[in-house]
């Protein structure tokens, strides 16, 4: 495998320097350290060349309806907020809170979405998106300050 090659495959097992190159903002010779695959002088040309064939990071709003519901815990009859395998959670006497998202989501805004919530040190406990809804579930003391993540985050979905 070329040096190329190597580079190419490291730095795609790491989605956020991807998304870096894509944006521009990497020091390529300290992104050619971390990935420890060879020269980092090599390694840093490399890296330029791919960022040049990345398409560009154009984050942009999506349009969607935010709410939440407290309350949300685990259901059997309930109709369900979210389901994944045999665990569903629906509002009615749980400990948690649901943020959802009705509109224009799919499988980018969930990523955005959740890691927004990361940088914020948001707990969350489980989140799905199908159709035009996402839901992410966190404590019900969180619930305000997710919600406001969730409303930034989707202003700004790659």
């Amino acid at each position: 495998m070329s040096l190329a090659a190597e580079t190419r495959r490291a730095a795609r097992e790491h989605p956020f320097l991807v998304s870096a190159l894509r944006a521009g903002v990497v020091n390529y010779t300290a992104a050619a350290r971390f990935l420890d695959v060879g020269d980092a002088e090599a390694v840093a040309t490399a890296l330029r060349r791919y960022a040049e064939e990345l398409p560009d990071y154009e984050p942009g709003p999506r349009k969607a309806r935010i709410t939440m519901e407290s309350g949300v815990g685990p259901a059997d009859e309930a109709e369900p907020l979210l389901s994944v395998g045999g665990t569903a959670l629906a509002a009615g006497g749980g400990d948690r809170t649901a943020v959802l998202a009705t509109g224009d989501v799919d499988s980018a805004a969930l990523r955005t979405v959740l890691a927004t919530l990361a940088v914020e040190d948001v707990a969350v406990h489980a989140a799905g998106v199908g159709g035009d809804a996402l839901a992410v579930v966190v404590d019900r003391r969180a619930g305000s300050n997710a919600l406001r993540t969730v409303e930034s985050a989707l202003e700004s979905v790659p």
